[in-house]
């Protein structure tokens, strides 16, 4: 069970990733072009954050079933001082977290704004900056902090 999660937490993310970067685009056009914002654009809004919660879930589930997270949490004071253990123990989760917090807080704006221009302006700003976030969060094969390869 927990080889597979592992794989499809893996594989959701370029979902995510896709996702987002669509919502993004669609409101940076919808931004900076004036038009409506249309019953596909506020369905791009919600299936964009609903699969963000729902990579979320299976990463909390990833987490607390991870023999990496008990090993990190039961030798804390020792691993801390590792950027590997301690990028999974914490700085990914939280990372993650936030950029989760602030995609739903950014989406539940946009569906509440008045005008259109608004709508959109809100969804590019909020989303972006969870972008943002997630990709500086995600274990790439170039960072710095802790890599996994582009596909388990």
């Amino acid at each position: 069970m927990y080889s597979f999660l592992l794989v499809a937490h893996s594989l959701f993310r370029w979902l995510v990733l896709l996702s987002l970067i669509y919502a993004i685009g669609r409101a940076y056009q919808g931004y900076t072009s004036g038009r409506v914002f249309t019953k596909t654009d506020n369905s791009v809004r919600h299936w964009t954050a609903t699969i963000a919660h729902l990579q979320l879930v299976i990463g909390f589930t990833l987490y607390f079933s991870s023999p990496l997270i008990k090993y990190f949490w039961a030798n804390v004071k020792g691993e801390i001082n590792h950027i590997d253990t301690s990028f999974f123990g914490l700085i990914h989760i939280l990372l993650m977290l936030i950029a989760i917090v602030i995609l739903t807080i950014g989406s539940a704006l946009a569906k509440r704004r008045l005008t259109d221009v608004e709508k959109f302006r809100t969804m590019l700003i909020w989303f972006s900056i969870a972008l943002f976030i997630i990709f500086i969060a995600i274990p790439w094969p170039f960072s710095p902090l802790a890599n996994r390869p582009y596909f388990r």
